[in-house]
């Protein structure tokens, strides 16, 4: 099985530079290995990432939006799903970092480990397509097409916990974090 930080270090080599919405221990990864101006830090509102991705790949629909989710906050929103489905922006691609805890909340298993299939719930809900990984070399011989598809794209990476990263939740949490976020965003819509 893949380690969440290395799947993270493939996803940063192939979208470099693009809008990305990550929560909660996939943030603290993700701020380390792609650290971004257009890093959108949600991580207060658990179970929100893929309604913050969705509004962010509606509103701005010339740019990539990447959803950098996990399977504990994914499991308290689940009708996203059928409403990303329904509204079906080709610009959306939508991953869920899978280790079968709410990490940051002590560890706890979620409910239905190993007995649900993210990937199927998003294909059953309506996503154009849907995909499934627990090797890297998999995922890494396979990001490049699935960045390249008409969305929504969903993709559960079934990943063990890697590297520990700095959890700084001042930065996550901050007013200047989204001060940066929304001044990058918009420098780019001015370029289109």
């Amino acid at each position: 099985m893949m380690k969440r930080d290395q799947a993270l270090r493939v996803l940063a080599r192939h979208y470099p530079d693009g809008i990305v919405v990550p929560v909660y221990q996939s943030a603290f990864d993700w701020l380390a290995i792609r650290p971004h101006p257009l890093n959108y830090l949600c991580t207060g509102a658990m179970g929100q990432a893929s309604s913050h991705g969705l509004g962010l790949a509606l509103g701005a629909p010339d740019e990539k939006v990447v959803i950098l989710d996990g399977d504990g906050s994914l499991l308290m929103n689940l009708s996203s799903l059928a409403t990303i489905a329904n509204l079906a922006p080709p610009n959306l691609v939508h991953f869920v970092l899978n280790n079968g805890v709410y990490e940051v909340n002590g560890n706890f298993p979620i409910p239905g480990d190993g007995n649900l299939s993210f990937a199927g719930l998003a294909r059953e809900a309506g996503y154009a397509a849907a995909f499934e990984f627990s090797e890297l070399a998999d995922f890494e011989s396979r990001i490049e097409d699935i960045l390249d598809m008409r969305g929504p794209v969903f993709v559960c990476l079934k990943a063990e916990i890697g590297e520990e990263y700095p959890k700084d939740y001042v930065i996550i949490h901050s007013a200047e974090s989204r001060r940066i976020f929304r001044e990058a965003l918009r420098a780019r819509m001015a370029r289109q």
